[in-house]
């Protein structure tokens, strides 16, 4: 079946192609007639813009690069969603590529970006990305690029986060007010940013308030290790009575020990996390979660995006309020 091309219109009309070209684009010097019957014929031939060409001249795609360190984790996958329906209301198409946290698939990530015209990239970082050189450079050459939920230290990018400080001081009032005596609080990994964050506010929260409380603070980089570590830490003598785990992907391994070992939530051992709202209900009884969540943070990501895109270079940080969310594990 031929291509319909702005030729094979023009032809059919008996007009120019220049004259096709400006009604699809709705020109003001071309009359209303002339448009009405070129965009008729145009929708009966299934006409569409050669998107290589056009990528071609205006050195842009009317695409945005994603870059998540897995597309199966559920706070990424919320997050793709709310940025894919704004994209689509504003004629973008998204092009996603994961990470899976390691550096040198992030930096072939945004080569194919570069490679493919990318309109904007939004960017989460992997633990080992340090020189954000590559990234400045793709500003230089005027390719937006906002930073998500990871997000560097340097202040020239346009950066979007949960409010991790907070969303880790409301797990500790949490834990104050069950009166616990012993908490195990498992981090993520010690290279990121988010754990730092969330780290540093949750420690100086308890430090400040409950001094007496033991807390063993351990990281896990994996569901794997989080279980490995519960199941260590809880075949001591001296039991812990309350464990604060930082991620969904934490949980997970908590919830694996848990279970295997037969506990009694929150009886035996309480239980809290930071999660986007999902796996804390698949347990019985649902954990008590302080939620992060990814869709509203896709929603701010892209109106910043938007904002740069028009010339409004928003080079700030912003972020998502948490709220602590009730369930039967204190």
């Amino acid at each position: 079946m031929t291509n319909t091309t702005l030729k094979l219109l023009a032809q059919q009309l008996q007009i120019s192609i220049s004259t096709v070209s400006r009604a699809l684009k709705d020109h003001p010097d071309i009359s209303a007639a002339t448009k009405a019957k070129v965009n008729a014929l145009a929708h009966s031939m299934d006409y569409e813009p050669n998107a290589y060409a056009i990528q071609l001249r205006t050195q842009s795609s009317k695409i945005f690069g994603v870059i998540v360190p897995a597309i199966s984790n559920l706070f990424y996958d919320s997050f793709i969603a709310a940025v894919e329906e704004e994209s689509r209301k504003n004629g973008y198409a998204l092009m996603i590529l994961q990470s899976s946290n390691k550096l040198e698939n992030e930096l072939d990530n945004l080569k194919i970006f570069r490679q493919n015209r990318v309109s904007g990239v939004f960017a989460c970082l992997s633990a080992q990305a340090e020189n954000l050189e590559t990234y400045h450079r793709m500003t230089e050459k005027e390719i937006p690029v906002v930073f998500f939920d990871i997000v560097p230290k340097d202040n020239r990018f346009t950066k979007v986060r949960m409010a991790d400080e907070r969303c880790a001081t409301i797990a500790a009032e949490c834990i104050i007010k069950r009166n616990s005596k012993k908490v195990l609080a498992i981090f993520g990994d010690p290279g990121l940013s988010i754990s730092q964050k969330r780290k540093a506010a949750f420690q100086s929260f308890m430090e400040n308030y409950a001094p007496k409380v033991h807390i063993t603070y351990v990281d896990a980089k994996s569901t794997n290790e989080a279980e490995e570590i519960f199941r260590k830490q809880y075949a001591k003598v001296q039991k812990f009575d309350t464990v604060f785990a930082m991620t969904d992907e934490i949980l997970i391994g908590v919830m694996k020990a848990v279970q295997a070992l037969e506990i009694k939530v929150p009886k035996q051992v309480g239980i809290i996390s930071i999660s986007n709202g999902f796996i804390p209900n698949l347990y019985h009884p649902h954990i008590c979660y302080v939620e992060t969540s990814g869709y509203e943070l896709g929603k701010l990501a892209f109106v910043q995006m938007m904002a740069n895109l028009k010339g409004g270079k928003t080079l700030t940080e912003l972020t998502v309020e948490a709220k602590y969310v009730a369930g039967g594990s204190m």
